[in-house]
Parts: C-alpha cells; structure tokens; sequence
C-alpha cells in the first residue's frame, strides 16, 4: 500500500472513532462516521463500499439519532421531568464533559457528561417547582435515558463500523 494511500485510510480509521467517541458527549456521532465513509467511497470511486451499503448506513445512522434522543427524553419525562429540565439535562451533559476532560482527561469527560445531564435535570427541575423530590427523580430519569440511549446509539455506530470495514476487506 503506498504512503499516501495507507495515510489516507488510516485518517478514515480515527475519523470512524471519533466518530464513536463522541457519541458519549451526545453528538451525532453516527452521523459523522455515515459522512466519514461517502467521504471515503467518493475518494475510492465506490469500488469497496458501494449505493446499497451507504443506504443502510443512511438509515442506521437515522434511527440511532432518532432512539437516542427519544430515549433520552422519555427517561427525563418518564420521571417527571418537564422542558425546562430535558434541556438543561442536555446542556448539563454537554458542560460536565467539558469541565471534567481537564480532571480525567476521557474518563472525565464521560463521567462530566453523565453527571451533568443529572445536575442539569436536577436544577431545571429544581428551580421550577421548588421541591428536591421531583427534582431528584428527574435528574435520575434524565440519567437513565441517557445511560440508555448512549448504548443503543453506540452499539449501532459499532454495527456501522462493522459493516463498513467487512465491506472494504471482505466484499
């Protein structure tokens, strides 16, 4: 495999997980792998992954947005949690990952974004009714969606992911 050749799939490689990395901070990470891979099909001229295999990313990477927001938002409601609280829950995530990456580097950042989709949920909650019980069982809920859906988008990244490369080194 020549240099340029062997750089260029291993940039595609990273990209692929990153792809998967930034899942846990609520990106669309699917969404960046699908692109990931027409950026790649487009430089090879569809020889590996062809039309078919791009579609079926399309459509998994549609449903694992889709699962992972609607079950980030029914863990948060099943539990009482109203908008105020859905949205700081996400912002929360977002700020946790980002203030705990200097603590534990990637280990923080997940954690960051798991404890700040509580806190968030917690104070949205919090400052809406004025009561810690409700705002306890929202925090909780917005984590457990979350944990949930986290693992269901990861786990189709990872399908992708594998259909992909089975694609470029088996078909």
């Amino acid at each position: 495999m020549p240099l340029l050749e062997a750089t260029g799939f291993t940039i595609f490689v990273i990209i692929l997980f990153i792809g998967i990395f930034s899942i846990i901070f609520g990106f669309p990470g699917t969404f960046l792998i699908l692109g990931d891979v027409v950026v790649y099909s487009l430089i090879t001229g569809f020889e590996k992954i062809g039309f078919k295999i791009i579609i079926v990313l399309v459509f998994i990477s549609l449903l694992a947005e889709a699962l992972d927001f609607f079950m980030g938002v029914a863990g948060a409601r099943k539990y009482g949690s109203s908008k105020t609280g859905v949205v700081l829950s996400i912002l929360g995530g977002i700020i946790g990952a980002i203030v705990m990456i200097p603590i534990l580097l990637g280990l923080g950042a997940v954690i960051g974004a798991f404890l700040g989709g509580f806190a968030g949920a917690f104070l949205g909650e919090y400052l809406e009714q004025r009561k810690l019980k409700p705002a306890l069982r929202a925090g909780y809920g917005a984590l457990i969606g979350r944990i949930a859906g986290v693992l269901v988008k990861g786990s189709l990244a990872v399908v992708m992911i594998a259909i992909t490369m089975s694609s470029i080194y088996f078909f």
